[in-house]
C-alpha cells in the first residue's frame, strides 16, 4: 500500500515562525531522492533552498508560491513507497509509521512525526452557468470547473439561472456570475495578493489557461498599472493617482522590528568625524599593482574595515555586548563584523567571521564573497547572526554621512561616508585632497563619550595614515 508522508514547514534558524513559498522545483508525480531540492522559501533572514527527507514521489502540494505558513505547517506530501497500490489521494486513516533508512532530517522542525495529508473540501454548492454562445459557453464552464467543481447537467431548483458572460476577443478576463456579481477567475493566492496590492480583479487580463489571472498579472498590475482600462469619460482621459498597498514581511518586516528595539532600548550617541583619506587612496592605487592582490577587488571599505578592526584593540568596549538579564557587560575577544548590505529583498547584514584575525586581502576576498552572495539573495541564516559590530557603507549611494542605527546585540556601528575631492589645508596651503565623512553611532550604557571618542578618532587616523597600523 502507499505511505505518504507530510513535509513540515520546518525551522531554518532558530527562533522563526513563518516563511514564505517562492517556488516550487517539484511538482505532483515527481519523483525525488533524499537530499533534492524541491522548494525555495523566503524566511525573515535569508531565501532558502530545501532538502527532501525522504526518497519518493510527489502526490500533492498543499500551498502555493506566495503564500505565507506557519513552521510546523505540511506544504507537500509524498509517497515513501511508490510501488504499492495507487490511490487518487491519501485516506483519512493515518499510515502506519515505518523506519526508512533514506530519511534526512538536516533542519529544525522536521521532527519524526508521519502526517497523513487530507484534502481539504470544497465549500458550498457548485454553481450552474448558462453560456450565452457556444464558445462562450465551454471556456466559461471549463475554467469555473477547474476552480469551483464540475458544472452540474441542471441547476437545483431553489437556484436561479444566471447568464454567464460571453468571453469575446479583446474583452477582460474571463468571468463567473455568481449571485454577488461578476467574479474574475483567478486562485485563493492570487486573490489573496491581489486584496493586498489593492488591485482590482476585475480590471486585469488574465493570461493564464482559459482567461485565468494568474500571480504574474497581480504583480504587474501592481507594479506598472497594467490593468485593462475603462472607457474614457467625454473630454478626454482622466489622470487617477491612488495608493499602493504592499504586504510586510520577510527580511523588511524583521528590519523593521529590530530597529525600532534597537532605537528604543539602546540610548543611541551619534559622533562625526571628517577624514581626509588621500594618504590611504594612494596606498590602494600602489596596492592594485602588488602581486599580492591581483584580481582581488580592494575597495575603499576593506581599508574602513581594517582600520575598524584594529582600532577595536584599543577600545575593546565598542565590540561588545549589554545582557539584561544578567546585568553584566560581555566583552568580545574576536570580531565578527557586519556589513550593511542593500539587496532586492531588502537591508540585511551578513557577517565576517573572525574579521580581527584576518589580513587586508583576505578581507578583501571575503567582503567581495559576502556582498556577491547577498546581492543574489543566497546569505544563509547562518551568517546574518551572532556579530558584534557593523559597518554601513552609505558612500556607495554617494552620501556624505547619516545617524545609523545599532544592530541589536551590538554596541556600535560606523557609517562610511562618500570619498570626495575637497578643499582642505596642508602645511597652511589649501590643496584638493580626498576627504570622507565618518559617523558612529553607539550605546551610550556601554561606550562612555571618551571611548566612543577615542575609537571614531583611532579609525579617521588610521584611514589618514595607514602607516600608524604597525604602532598597535
Amino acid at each position: 500500500m502507499p505511505d505518504f508522508k507530510s513535509f513540515p514547514l520546518p525551522d531554518t534558524a532558530e527562533g522563526l515562525t513563518e516563511a514564505e513559498i517562492l517556488n516550487w522545483h517539484v511538482q505532483p508525480g515527481d519523483t525525488v531522492t533524499v537530499n533534492q531540492i524541491i522548494v525555495e522559501i523566503e524566511t525573515a533572514k535569508a531565501a532558502v533552498e530545501l532538502p527532501c527527507p525522504w526518497a519518493g514521489v510527489v502526490t500533492e502540494l498543499h500551498v502555493q508560491p506566495g503564500q505565507t505558513v506557519d513552521v510546523g505547517t505540511p506544504i507537500l506530501t509524498i509517497d515513501v513507497d511508490p510501488g504499492g497500490v495507487a490511490a487518487p489521494a491519501p485516506s483519512s486513516t493515518p499510515a502506519p509509521a515505518a523506519a526508512d533508512e533514506e530519511e534526512m532530517k538536516p533542519l529544525v522542525g522536521y521532527g519524526a512525526k508521519t502526517v497523513t495529508a487530507k484534502r481539504r473540501a470544497r465549500k458550498g454548492p457548485a454553481v450552474p452557468v448558462e453560456a450565452a454562445a457556444a464558445a462562450a459557453q465551454s471556456t466559461v464552464a471549463a475554467a469555473f470547473e477547474h476552480h469551483q467543481g464540475p458544472v452540474p447537467d441542471s441547476p437545483p431548483p431553489s437556484t436561479p439561472v444566471r447568464p454567464a458572460i460571453p468571453v469575446v476577443p479583446d474583452s477582460p478576463a474571463a468571468l463567473v456570475d455568481l449571485p454577488g456579481g461578476y467574479v474574475p477567475l483567478a486562485k485563493p493566492p492570487v486573490r489573496k495578493l491581489a486584496k493586498d496590492l489593492g488591485v482590482d480583479l476585475r480590471k486585469l487580463a488574465g493570461t493564464g489557461d482559459r482567461g485565468v489571472i494568474t500571480r504574474a498579472d497581480v504583480e504587474r498590475a501592481a507594479t506598472n498599472g497594467s490593468v485593462v482600462p475603462e472607457p474614457a469619460p467625454v473630454g478626454g482621459p482622466v489622470r487617477e493617482r491612488g495608493e499602493r498597498r504592499v504586504p510586510i514581511k520577510g527580511v523588511r518586516k524583521v528590519t523593521a522590528q529590530a530597529m525600532v528595539a534597537s532605537a528604543f532600548t539602546a540610548p543611541h550617541v551619534t559622533e562625526f568625524l571628517t577624514v581626509d583619506v588621500t594618504p590611504m587612496m594612494e596606498l590602494r592605487a600602489k596596492l592594485k599593482d602588488h602581486p599580492d592582490f591581483r584580481g582581488v577587488k580592494l575597495t575603499p571599505l576593506v581599508f574602513c574595515a581594517k582600520a575598524l578592526v584594529t582600532a577595536i584593540k584599543r577600545t575593546p568596549e565598542v565590540n561588545s555586548s549589554w545582557d539584561e538579564a544578567a546585568q553584566e557587560i560581555v566583552f568580545k575577544d574576536y570580531v565578527h563584523l557586519g556589513i550593511a548590505a542593500a539587496t532586492p529583498r531588502g537591508l540585511i547584514v551578513p557577517k565576517i567571521r573572525d574579521a580581527d584575525t584576518l589580513s587586508l586581502r583576505e578581507l578583501a576576498v571575503a567582503l567581495e564573497s559576502l556582498t556577491t552572495v547577498a546581492r543574489e539573495g543566497k546569505t544563509p541564516p547562518a551568517d546574518m547572526v551572532n556579530g558584534t559590530i557593523t559597518i554601513t557603507n552609505v558612500g556607495v549611494f554617494g552620501v556624505d554621512t547619516g545617524t545609523p542605527i545599532i544592530n541589536p546585540g551590538e554596541s556600535a556601528i560606523l557609517a562610511f561616508g562618500a570619498i570626495r575631492d575637497t578643499p582642505w589645508v596642508v602645511d597652511g596651503q589649501i590643496t584638493i585632497r580626498k576627504v570622507c565623512q565618518l559617523a558612529l553611532s553607539f550605546d551610550h550604557r556601554l561606550v562612555d563619550g571618551q571611548q566612543g571618542s577615542e575609537f571614531l578618532a583611532a579609525v579617521g587616523a588610521l584611514l589618514a595614515d595607514p602607516a600608524l597600523a604597525i604602532t598597535y
